[in-house]
């Protein structure tokens, strides 16, 4: 028997090894025949089949719209003086690219610092910190250590986002007051520059520097703008207003841009952070039409992604010019009128709560208003001395008592409520309620004076109106009675006075009305207060459109600033085509019929020529017809005084129409907080609004012998009829102090 063969395990081993590793090799390289199989059809693919859609999305082109800083719409009075223009000044914009670096921008700055002087009034302790890190970028991360680091990085709700911010604040926190001192001045400058760069957006022109450019700079940057990428020269344009009046409105600067309460509001209607915006009544209601239309550019890009050229796709256009209702030389004698009277009033003695005055006039067939005057003593913070600010807006955006002016809605709320008729009598005798002190007319304390509702109007009796209101309330007056009232008394009655516009917003186009308080009816004697005017507060603007609605024969009309859109002037000497013309809104009809309104205001004119008229005094011997009201409200002050809550006061108003048979204007007068002297009587009311009318008519004359017109198509552009000149810096100076 023969013995097999030995076989030598080792050589056996490796045998099967090299069988493995030329089976894996095997493997390997058909993976990488696969790999690169689809490579080179991905690479077919998309070359041959996407090639074309991948060169258009390189050679594509975009459309912006950039902030060319056209012209805002200008604003006129109702006869083409203008009000509120443009200025050109000088510009300096930066435009930086979607491929500009920091550092990139930052070589523009230094560049750009050597040849312009840059305010540095507006940097932050922020954008110092921020600077001083940008150029110390070694030094200032290395006050974080790797400790520091790890414990923030602990922290596994963190994205890696946050972790950066938390590192980043530990830097800001760490650099000391001396490094930040080491900034030269150069360097604050450059940061100046450099923070407006940075707060742009990408290819839109954000501007440097526009206030206070010399023609010098100008000329020095345009020399050089082909070493200052991004950098421009140009136009910008500043507001300018010739009038002081406050309701206006004013704008932001570009420096401040759109105020970050309204950020996203503008952004996402196309706007930049910077652009100038409405910031207040006028300007703000009115911003869509006054901002105008930036041009779109439609830029050109190369396969890098940058910008290789720009064309204009549309030019964009200025804002349109506004034409308001106000009569601005009317507006003027208005305001020093009523500056006259309420110093006047103020150095009479006992008028330590009197601050402010207001007067309105507007059509009442249209709802124009002519003149909305407000003014406010106000006292210097350094000096102590009293100095008086327009405080127009608070015709509209404050509210008070305003005592027997609102009688004629009473008596007109009696007639349709079928209390009372034309013609009815009462007896004028003071009002006793059980357990409370009489209620009477300031003529009559103890007696009975039998009269009808125009004698009522005519001598202001308050025993008449109460007893209106308790009709409304359901019952008679007895004396001494307990006096209960229907659970819907209250609202009636302020139901009928807000059909005049009393207690409402009148809709008038400013923003911020206010629609005044409603008392609290805390006992039923109250409701005889509120027939009186001394319960709810008014807007001296509701006060003129509850009047307005009585002249025009019970049609409440809006108020309105607003008279015409225009294009902007194409000469320069007469205003651009009209748009629009803003047409008359009825907002209602009050519930009288024609007959009862006609016979009120027969009781309105007797106030002015009565016999024992309330306003006779001052209107009995007017060259033209009128008609209206007085009041005097006896009221408790919450002024701006708080150490003053609760004492007692007055205050003066007055009511008026004017011609009587077909009335062109209606005009309040609203003096609160007069005296607190109830002894002595004020004429101050009547004044204002006497010498307001006089200089109505004195216009209208001479209007009319000038050829002047509010209704002319092609209306010459007229210069303001004062000196007065505030720009928007200013105005922004002034806000910030």
């Amino acid at each position: 028997m023969r013995n097999k063969p030995k076989v030598n395990r080792a050589s056996s081993v490796k045998a099967k090894y090299r069988a493995s590793l030329s089976f894996r090799m095997n493997v390997l390289f058909f993976s990488i025949f696969l790999l690169f199989s689809l490579l080179i059809f991905r690479l077919g693919y998309l070359q041959i089949v996407k090639g074309e859609d991948y060169v258009r999305a390189i050679e594509r082109t975009e459309e912006i719209a950039v902030n060319t800083s056209v012209p805002r719409g200008r604003i006129f009075d109702r006869y083409g003086r203008i009000l509120v223009d443009n200025e050109p000044e000088n510009a300096i914009t930066y435009t930086k690219m979607q491929t500009t670096t920091t550092t990139e921008m930052l070589e523009i700055a230094e560049q750009l610092a050597m040849l312009i002087e840059q305010p540095i009034d507006r940097i932050t302790l922020r954008d110092k910190l921020d600077f001083w890190i940008l150029k110390n970028k070694e030094t200032a991360y290395a006050k974080v250590s790797k400790d520091d680091e790890t414990k923030i990085r602990a922290n596994e709700e963190l994205e890696e986002k946050q972790v950066q911010q938390e590192i980043d604040r530990l830097v800001r926190e760490r650099i000391t007051d001396e490094e930040l001192n080491q900034l030269t001045p150069f360097e604050l400058e450059v940061l100046a520059i450099y923070r407006e760069m940075a707060s742009g957006y990408n290819l839109s022109p954000q501007i440097i520097k526009s206030e206070n450019v010399t023609d010098i700079e100008f000329a020095r940057v345009s020399e050089r703008l082909s070493d200052l990428p991004g950098i421009n020269t140009t136009t910008d344009w500043k507001r300018v207003k010739l009038s002081s009046l406050a309701i206006l409105g004013r704008t932001t600067v570009p420096s401040k841009g759109i105020p970050k309460t309204k950020l996203d509001f503008y952004l996402a209607r196309d706007y930049s952070r910077n652009d100038r915006v409405g910031e207040s009544y006028f300007e703000a209601q009115y911003e869509e039409l006054l901002q105008g239309q930036k041009s779109v550019v439609k830029n050109i890009t190369n396969k890098k992604g940058e910008v290789i050229d720009t064309l204009t796709t549309y030019a964009g256009e200025p804002g349109k010019d506004l034409v308001t209702t106000i009569d601005i030389e009317l507006q003027a004698e208005a305001d020093r009128i009523v500056e006259e009277k309420l110093l006047k009033l103020k150095a009479r003695g006992q008028a330590s709560l009197l601050d402010r005055a207001f007067f309105v006039m507007m059509n009442p067939k249209t709802g124009e208003i002519l003149s909305m005057v407000g003014k406010k003593i106000e006292k210097d913070k350094e000096t102590g001395k009293p100095y008086v600010v327009d405080y127009s807006y608070g015709t509209f955006t404050t509210a008070y008592e305003a005592g027997s002016t609102v009688k004629a809605a009473t008596v007109l709320m009696g007639y349709s409520e079928d209390v009372i008729s034309p013609g009815t009598t009462l007896i004028d005798q003071p009002i006793r309620l059980y357990r409370t002190e009489p209620k009477s007319s300031i003529f009559n304390r103890s007696g009975a004076i039998r009269m009808n509702d125009l004698k009522a109007l005519e001598r202001s009796s308050n025993s008449y109106m109460f007893q209106i209101a308790m009709k409304v309330a359901g019952t008679n007056y007895t004396p001494n009675m307990v006096f209960r009232i229907q659970d819907d008394t209250l609202q009636t009655m302020r139901n009928r006075y807000a059909q005049f516009g009393l207690g409402v917003n009148t809709g008038l186009d400013l923003p911020n009305e206010f629609s005044g308080f409603q008392g609290e009816l805390t006992d039923t004697g109250k409701i005889l207060n509120l027939a009186i005017g001394q319960f709810d507060t008014y807007t001296p603007m509701q006060l003129a459109q509850y009047i307005s609605t009585v002249a025009n024969g019970g049609y409440r009309i809006q108020p309105r600033m607003l008279k015409e859109i225009r294009d902007p002037s194409e000469d320069g000497e007469t205003l651009g085509p009209v748009i629009e013309e803003v047409t008359p809104r009825i907002l209602n009809r009050i519930a009288n019929t024609d007959d009862e309104i006609d016979h009120v205001k027969k009781g309105l004119r007797q106030v002015y020529v009565g016999p024992q008229g309330s306003a006779r005094a001052s209107f009995a011997n007017t060259p033209y017809t009128a008609a209206g009201k007085t009041g005097t409200a006896e009221v408790v002050y919450y002024g701006p005084i708080r150490e003053e809550f609760g004492t007692f006061t007055v205050n003066l108003a007055h009511v008026g129409f004017a011609p009587y048979d077909n009335p062109e204007v209606a005009y309040a007068v609203l003096i609160p907080w007069a005296t607190t002297n109830f002894n002595i009587h004020l004429n101050e009311g009547n004044e204002i609004a006497r010498e307001v009318l006089d200089v109505y008519f004195k216009l209208k004359g001479k209007y009319s012998t000038e050829g002047l017109s509010s209704s002319s198509i092609k209306q010459q552009i007229l210069p303001p009829t004062t000196g007065e000149k505030i720009d928007e810096d200013t105005e922004e100076q002034k806000v910030n102090e």
